[in-house]
């Protein structure tokens, strides 16, 4: 008996130990995961646009509408959905542990539905990093105007 509770035991410690370690989410994972997003997006492979994205991810429209995943991957693969040009600049980077809010300027050009568009916007970016994997949680981009009204 005594030896089973040992070897139990054991096996516990062992067990905790091997465990990964968390790292902390870092500036380079960050901008790394965007911009594997962004060129899934571009070149609209869907398995590169799924795999950034977090399980439970959301996007926030311009409209007040929001996306899940599955929306979003149909939206990228879509033959409805084409890009003629795509660039994102501007990074800024807020970290806290295993979570990163991020500011960019995504600029596009396009045709959506049959409409053409031509954006210029600012992208609030939510990124986590979970048993070391890091996923993109949530997105929202505005459009920037050249009237400041609030701010």
């Amino acid at each position: 008996m005594k030896r089973s509770i040992i070897l139990l035991l054991i096996i516990v410690i062992v067990g905790v130990s091997c465990k990964k370690k968390q790292t902390p989410l870092t500036e380079e994972e960050v901008i790394a995961v965007v911009k594997r997003f962004d060129e899934g997006w571009i070149g609209k492979n869907l398995s590169i646009v799924d795999s950034v994205l977090a399980p439970s991810y959301i996007y926030f429209t311009q409209s007040g509408s929001t996306f899940n995943r599955k929306n979003l991957v149909e939206t990228a693969g879509s033959s409805e959905y084409l890009l003629d040009s795509a660039e994102r600049l501007e990074y800024r980077i807020k970290l806290f542990e295993n979570t990163a809010v991020v500011s960019t300027r995504w600029i596009g050009k396009g045709v959506y539905k049959g409409v053409d568009f031509d954006e210029n916007q600012r992208c609030s970016i939510t990124i986590i990093k979970i048993d070391n994997k890091v996923q993109i949680l949530s997105e929202h981009c505005t459009p920037i105007k050249s009237l400041n009204l609030l701010h």
